[in-house]
Formats: C-alpha cells, sequence, structure tokens
C-alpha cells in the first residue's frame, strides 16, 4: 500500500510550527509496512486542498490527513474531503456528549461552532479522541482509503497509534511486523563509513541497511520485517554483530542514544565521579554532560580557565609548561585534565584546549584541538584538526571528548 500524508494548516506554510506529525505517522506506517512516497503540505483553503487530494490520489492507495478538524472557519479539512468523494456530514454523537462533558467540567461556555468539532464523514469509521474534541475517522471511496486526524500531537498521536494503525492493519491484512534498529557512530565520515560497509551493503535483502548522516553522527538503520518482533531482532542481531567487528571502534550506541547520555550512562553504570578544565570549550562538555538525568552522582564540576592566567594562577598549571609548549599543545591538554581531576578529587579528569577559529591562536591553525583524558593510572590525548566555522569547531570538540570518554570506559 503506497501512502501520502497531507498535512492542513496555514500556520505550517508560514513556520510558526513544525510538521513533526508527519514524521510520527510516517514512522507508525513504516512499522506495519505501509511505505509513505510523498508528505504534502497545504493551508486552510478548500481549492488547494482538493487540489492536493487529486494529485494524491493519481499516487497513492492510502492518503492521510492531520490537521483542519476544529471549530473555527478556516478548519475545512472533512468538509472539503466531503464534497470531493460525495458523503455527507452527520453528527456523532458520542463525541458530541464528550465535547458537552468538557464544558461543563471546566465551566466554560460551549459555543455553537463547538458541535462542528462532532461532524464526521457519513459511513466512515470513527476514531476516537480521548485527548481533545475533534473525532477522526477512516472511509473507503474509489479505491481510495482516505484517513482523517486533528493537528496537535497530543491528540493525533495517540489516536493514531491506537485507532487508526488497528484500523489499517486490519483493512490491508497485513500482520508483518516491521522493527529497526539506528547504529549510532562518531569519528567517522559517511562515505567512509559506507566504503568500509560496503559488503553488508551490497548483500542486504532481509535486513535492509540504510546509511544516514545527522549534524552530529553517522548512523546506519537497520531494518527487519517478520512476524514478530522477536524475530525481526533475530535477523538484526547477525548484522550488529558484523557491524561491531568491521566498524566497532566508531560505535557509541544505537536508537535514542547520544554521545552524552551513553557517557552518562556509563559513568553511572560504573560509579566512576568526573570534572572538566575546559578552555576553547568555555565550559561547553560540562553543559551537555550536565543534561542527563541523574549524572549528579558523577558530574563534580569543571572550570573554564579561557586564558593562560586562569590556568595558571585558578587552575594551577605550571606556567613554565605554558611557556615552553603553549596553550594548544598535547602537553597542556594533559596537564588541565591531570590538574582538575586532583583539584576535584574525581577518578577523571578532562582537559580541553584548542584554537577556535577563525584566526590561529597561540601559533597554531583554526580548527586545532587537543583533549586530553586522565585517570589515576593513566592520561591519553587526542589531538584534532577541524574545519568548521568558530562555534562548530568547539561543539565538535566537546562531541569529540564525550566520544573519546565512551571509548575509554568502555574498555575498562
Amino acid at each position: 500500500m503506497r501512502a501520502e500524508i497531507i498535512a492542513v494548516g496555514s500556520e505550517l506554510l508560514l513556520g510558526q510550527i513544525t510538521n513533526t506529525n508527519a514524521k510520527f505517522i510516517s514512522a507508525q506506517l513504516a512499522e506495519i509496512g505501509i511505505d509513505v512516497h510523498y508528505q504534502t503540505v497545504v493551508g486552510d483553503n478548500p481549492e488547494r486542498l482538493e487540489e492536493a487530494i487529486q494529485i494524491a490520489e493519481n499516487r497513492a492507495d492510502l492518503i492521510l490527513f492531520s490537521g483542519g478538524l476544529g471549530p473555527t472557519k478556516d478548519d475545512l479539512t472533512k468538509e472539503t474531503i466531503a464534497r470531493h468523494i460525495g458523503v455527507g456530514l452527520e453528527s456523532n454523537s458520542k463525541a458530541l456528549v464528550s465535547i458537552q462533558a468538557y464544558f461543563e467540567r471546566t465551566g466554560k461556555q460551549m459555543t455553537e461552532n463547538n458541535k462542528k468539532q462532532a461532524l464526521v464523514l457519513s459511513g466512515s469509521t470513527v476514531l476516537e479522541n480521548r485527548f481533545g474534541m475533534a473525532p477522526g475517522m477512516a472511509i473507503h471511496a474509489y479505491e481510495k482509503t482516505y484517513v482523517l486526524v486533528p493537528g496537535p500531537p497530543h491528540e493525533m498521536e495517540p489516536m493514531f497509534r491506537d485507532e487508526a494503525i488497528p484500523y489499517l492493519q486490519l483493512i490491508t491484512g497485513n500482520q508483518e511486523i516491521i522493527v529497526s534498529t539506528v547504529v549510532k557512530f562518531y569519528g567517522i565520515g559517511e562515505a567512509e563509513l559506507e566504503h568500509n560497509v560496503q559488503d553488508l551493503l551490497e548483500s542486504q535483502t532481509n535486513p535492509t541497511i540504510a546509511p544516514l548522516a545527522s549534524k552530529d553522527a553517522v548512523t546506519l538503520r537497520i531494518t527487519a520485517k517478520a512476524e514478530s518482533a522477536e524475530a525481526a531482532n533475530d535477523l538484526i542481531e547477525p548484522v550488529l554483530k558484523k557491524l561491531h567487528e568491521q566498524v566497532g571502534e566508531y560505535i557509541y550506541g544505537t536508537d535514542d542514544d547520544t554521545l552524552s547520555s551513553k557517557a552518562a550512562q556509563l559513568l553511572i553504570q560504573s560509579g566512576l565521579t568526573i570534572s572538566a578544565a575546559e578552555s576553547l570549550t568555555a565550559g561547553l562538555f560540562t553543559s551537555l554532560l550536565a543534561e542527563e538525568p541523574g549524572i549528579s552522582v558523577s558530574l563534580k564540576g569543571g572550570m573554564t580557565v579561557y586564558d593562560v592566567d586562569a590556568k595558571t594562577k585558578q587552575l594551577g598549571i605550571d606556567d613554565q609548561l605554558i611557556e615552553k609548549y603553549g596553550t594548544v599543545s598535547s602537553e597542556c591538554a594533559e596537564a588541565l585534565a591531570k590538574t582538575i581531576r586532583e583539584k576535584f578529587k574525581t577518578d577523571i579528569g578532562i582537559g580541553l584546549t584548542g584554537a577556535a577559529g577563525p584566526d590561529m591562536h597561540d601559533g597554531q591553525p583554526a580548527g586545532t584541538v587537543w583533549i586530553g583524558i586522565s585517570f589515576a593510572d593513566k592520561t591519553e590525548t587526542y589531538q584534532l584538526q577541524l574545519s568548521g566555522s568558530r562555534n562548530a569547531n568547539r561543539l565538535r570538540a566537546a562531541n569529540f571528548a564525550l566520544y573519546y570518554l565512551i571509548r575509554e570506559l568502555e574498555a575498562r
């Protein structure tokens, strides 16, 4: 079954809100084997909406609409579809009772136009709205299936998951389960990763493997189709094993993992404490780690030591070391990491220094970064040569520090 999603609302075209509904609906449909080939956004205009419907009917079997089911005059979705497929609108008694009960419960006056929300397409399957007023609906006409859901995500998502998905599984007779696992990589580019796993990409059938790139990571989505989630995961497991064998050094997590969440998880599980001395990142590494719930048991603090005086007089780094090697150096990063660990009496110390750009700093070209990670038994330093903007370099330096920390913790 080919599907198209039509999001209705001028606020989407004006950039006032983001169309997160299409993302959610697409993901839900993928899990039951329905392919979304197109996503369309149209404003609150009946002529343009009807034109979008006509286009969708030429290329999709299933057309899903989000938005335009409310009480105001610009909410025209069901009226436009009713006219287009030649059916009437009728008041749904259960929905009307629910709307009336809401106004009685809140003590607000119910205006006449609120009754409009209880109207549904004649002959449609009504999708109950447990978190709002306007019900959804599904109808089959002229060999096409039309599904209408409200626009607000807190109403749409539970309705689509609990009402629309079972309806679609029933009419398609498709009980197969589709399961995806997203494997996340850092420290490797998309092209290099694809080259290193080319044999897996060329031999894929079920499961399939799709490379994806984002601003802070490279990912591979492994998708398997089977009669159950357990069977699908059994198909995915051998692929995961091969990925770890071939490019495991770059893997830091899966699915919802982020660099900061994975680092926090490992720190908390290991019972280790951490502190950081940051020069070019100016507290960014500590801030990213502090976003994670429960990190207070591990993260003890840090210092922003942006200039030489802060490094020597406040943190206590030997000024002769700075004079000999400079601030953008392996020796400085090592000293930052060791000294902050000792000062805060933590198990791990992180040191970050470098030339963020756009100009050279301390004789080093823009993008030069040194990261130090100090444990009681050893201190490692890592060099980067980044090529982005100033703030992009700072963020990537903090992310690389998290990535190297993950590698060190997993090796222990």
